[in-house]
């Protein structure tokens, strides 16, 4: 069982920035691997960013890359997700996910994740 806790949320101006936290705790040495994602509201659950704690390894879409920044504290089991250049189109709910088992399948596919947090709200204003 693992338990993972966002923060960080909240509302900002359009060209802010934000840094998100995704805290885990439990059988934190289950996961293979993590992933933040987004859910604008109408649309389909997104990838923003992928970890692999074991390769200490990145991955981010197309569409955010050099916008968005992801990285690890080990020491408290915490993963950061850096925001800059905040737009409008920023306006979701972020999700920190974690997979305790990989098959190969891309890091952005949420049903990919068994364990979820309960995600904290981004607001960007114009």
């Amino acid at each position: 069982q693992v338990q993972l806790v966002e923060s960080g949320g909240g509302s900002v101006q359009a060209g802010g920035f934000l840094r998100l936290s995704c805290k885990a705790s439990g059988n934190v040495a289950s996961i293979v691997r993590m992933a933040w994602f987004r859910q604008i509201s109408g649309k389909e659950r997104e990838g923003v960013a992928g970890f692999w704690p074991g390769r200490n390894e990145p991955y981010y879409p197309e569409s955010l890359k050099g916008r968005v920044t992801v990285y690890q504290d080990y020491a408290i089991n915490t993963l950061y997700l850096l925001i800059n250049s905040l737009e409008p189109g920023d306006t979701a709910m972020y999700y920190c996910a974690a997979a305790s088992s990989f098959d190969g399948s891309p890091w952005d596919d949420p049903r990919e994740h068994n364990y979820w947090g309960r995600g904290t709200q981004v607001t960007v204003s114009s």
